[in-house]
C-alpha cells in the first residue's frame, strides 16, 4: 500500500491542524494505520494508532486529548485531527501501516510501509 501524508503547515500555539494519509493500492481498512512523527536531533516517536479491525484507537501520554486519529473508509484515508497544538509537537508526521500485534502498536518496526511525511510547526 502506498501512503501519502498531507495536511502540514505552521500555526500558532493553541491552534489546529488536521493531517491526512491517503492510501492506493490497498484498502487502508484491511490495515492497522499509525502516526509517527520525528523532531529534528530526535527519535522517532509514536503518537496515535488505530486497529484495522475494531477501529480501537491509541496515543501517546503527550498527545492525549489533545489529537483524534479516524479513518474514513469511504475515502480510504486516515486522519489526525490536532488541537490546542504546543511549540513541542513541532515535528515531521509519518503515517504508517502494518499489521502489529496490539502489544507493539508503537513500536515503528511493526509498520512496513510508511508515507513521505509532512512537516508541522507551532509557533510560541
Amino acid at each position: 500500500v502506498q501512503l501519502q501524508a498531507s495536511g502540514g503547515g505552521l500555526v500558532q500555539e493553541g491552534g489546529s491542524l488536521r493531517l491526512s494519509c491517503a492510501a492506493s493500492g490497498r484498502t487502508l481498512s484491511t490495515y492497522a494505520v499509525a502516526w509517527f512523527r520525528q523532531a529534528p536531533g530526535k527519535e522517532r516517536e509514536f503518537v496515535a494508532h488505530i486497529r484495522q479491525s475494531s477501529s480501537a484507537t491509541y496515543y501517546a501520554d503527550s498527545v492525549k486529548g489533545r489529537f483524534r486519529i479516524s479513518r474514513d473508509s469511504s475515502k480510504n484515508a486516515v486522519y489526525l485531527q490536532m488541537t490546542s497544538l504546543k511549540p513541542e509537537d513541532t515535528a515531521t508526521y509519518y503515517c504508517a501501516t502494518g499489521r502489529p500485534v496490539l502489544s507493539a502498536y508503537d513500536v515503528s518496526p511493526m509498520y512496513y510501509s510508511w508515507g513521505q511525511g509532512t512537516q508541522v510547526t507551532v509557533s510560541s
